[in-house]
């Protein structure tokens, strides 16, 4: 009968980890965890000791830190693989889950479906000819060599790749592996695990290839497999059921997907909300239960691109159950700095994200130029990001990984700050208050095409005090508007009255704020 070890690759949450641990292993089951090495040590203590003594679970031996589309995280993979192939030499087959992926079906039913067939789960596309790759690079990912991260040193990626394009320094793929891609969530038996931790210790030169690829936990293991196993032995599918928007983020499941996740012909789902306690605790009972029949019909996926189509064309009759949840999170802070000149806010932001590590992004919903990661199109027009507001910032948090971002806003934005502060979120408001010189509004209203270089003078001196009520009007507004946490900081007062404010704004020390109220040039135009 089939023995499975599952590969857990986490960073957080060390109780729902625990729980997860518990569950999986206690109908036989056994599992190895990998705990991200950048993430807090304590949390990874709690989860040792919690189960320390539960002889169906073992950890890596060596813990690397992990980043989105690095090799890190197929290098912590293989660490945990070699843990569980040491550890538990009973188990059949080796399954990759993360934090928030949970079983569908029970333990009784995926043991029988692994023990139906004798092959590996795991999508397996080729990677020219299929259409698995919606946006972004494609054969830039292989030809060109990635020492950077996209997300944290995006920078760094972008003139190292810039560079190499411009010089022409491709490089060839290896001439015996033809290059796979499909999802990371596989299973795999025991002999093809094998299989691969013994090709990695042989061929030098496909590690040193794929460890300078961009996202090669898409690519590694689909490649190895196809090149190992033969073609009869290989479903080119995943086992975990998981689903994506047109933006190319996965949707997340709630309380109210308990029976849509079990009719579909998948054995685990992603992703589970951590806000879904009740779907948690009755999958948690799914697991272990007997003799549990389950109906089939698996619609999920063609459910969703039906509702979405209805939506798009204004003919939805309901709520869309994958957008049950709309808030942001409970548990995520947004924290808002609102300044009319723009170069102030901006300036601020950067302050704030080289002191704090907070991930910052400039004036989204008013600059359409404004840096911004691929979000898979939500992020290309004003009038989507406006538009989808909450989705988008659902997935800048998710981009970043992150449970606080910081933005620009101007203050024009009164409807958006007020749909904000209306969420289940944490959101927090700094006023920047700004003296205007008569340049400066000049300034603004060419800008925002109110005036020319060539408006008569006497037209501008008509305009100019109109706009300087304006501007004290939104400001007005912001007071008026009563949001639980709004905080002020001004141009008049001196670094020592503006280090309160933000130190309460950003929830850190008056020191850490006070080093940002410091900044020289602050205020400067």
């Amino acid at each position: 009968m089939a023995k499975i070890a599952f590969i857990l690759l986490c960073h957080k949450d060390p109780d729902a980890i625990i729980n997860q641990a518990t569950r999986l292993t206690a109908v036989g089951d056994c599992m190895s965890i990998h705990f991200d090495a950048s993430a807090n040590p304590e949390h990874y203590q709690k989860i040792r000791d919690a189960l320390a003594d539960n002889p169906n679970v073992t950890f890596a031996r060596k813990r690397v830190k992990c980043g989105w589309g690095e090799w890190s995280l197929v290098q912590a993979t293989l660490n945990a693989v070699e843990a569980a192939l040491d550890d538990f030499p009973r188990a059949t087959h080796f399954y990759m889950v993360s934090g928030d992926c949970m079983a569908i079906k029970s333990a009784e039913y995926t043991h029988k479906f692994l023990d139906s067939s004798d092959v590996d789960y795991i999508e397996s596309f080729d990677y020219f000819e299929s259409d698995w790759i919606k946006t972004g690079m494609k054969e830039e990912r292989l030809i060109y060599r990635h020492f950077f991260n996209e997300r944290t040193q995006k920078r760094r990626f972008y003139a190292s790749f810039n560079l190499q394009k411009k010089l022409g320094l491709t490089r060839d793929i290896p001439q015996d592996v033809q290059v796979m891609i499909g999802s990371q969530w596989w299973c795999l038996r025991r002999r093809t695990i094998e299989w691969i931790v013994e090709f990695t210790r042989k061929r030098r030169d496909v590690m040193r290839f794929f460890r300078t690829t961009w996202i090669p936990d898409e690519t590694f293991f689909q490649t190895l497999v196809r090149h190992l196993v033969p073609e009869g032995e290989i479903r080119s599918r995943t086992p975990t059921f998981l689903m994506f928007t047109d933006y190319g983020m996965p949707v997340t499941f709630y309380d109210d997907h308990y029976d849509l996740l079990l009719s579909q012909d998948f054995l685990f789902a992603r992703k589970i909300s951590p806000e879904a306690r009740e779907l948690k605790r009755r999958l948690g009972d799914l697991y272990a239960a007997e003799g549990v029949t389950f109906q089939i019909s698996n619609e999920g996926r063609s459910l969703f691109k039906f509702l979405t189509g209805r939506g798009r064309i204004g003919q939805r009759f309901a709520p869309r159950f994958w957008e049950a949840e709309s808030s942001l999170g409970r548990d995520r802070e947004l924290l808002i700095i609102v300044s009319k000149k723009w170069h102030v806010g901006k300036r601020l932001l950067q302050k704030i994200a080289e002191v704090t590590g907070l991930p910052a992004i400039e004036y989204l919903f008013d600059e359409e130029s404004c840096p911004m990661p691929d979000l898979g199109g939500i992020q290309t027009r004003m009038g989507k990001r406006t538009r989808h507001r909450r989705a988008l910032m659902r997935m800048l948090f998710d981009y970043y990984d992150t449970n606080r971002l910081v933005v620009c806003m101007d203050p024009n934005n009164l409807d958006l700050l007020q749909d904000f502060f209306s969420d289940r979120s944490t959101t927090r408001l700094l006023e920047v208050h700004c003296d205007f010189t008569d340049d400066y509004l000049l300034g603004h209203a060419k800008r925002v095409g109110l005036a020319g270089d060539n408006t008569p003078q006497d037209a501008i001196d008509r305009l100019l005090p109109t706009i300087r009520s304006d501007v004290a009007f939104e400001s007005e507004q912001i007071r008026d508007a009563g949001f639980a946490e709004l905080y002020r900081i001004s141009e008049s007062a001196s670094a020592d009255e503006n280090t309160v404010p933000l130190s309460r704004f950003l929830s850190i020390t008056e020191d850490r704020a006070k080093e940002i109220a410091e900044l020289d040039h602050l205020f400067a135009d």
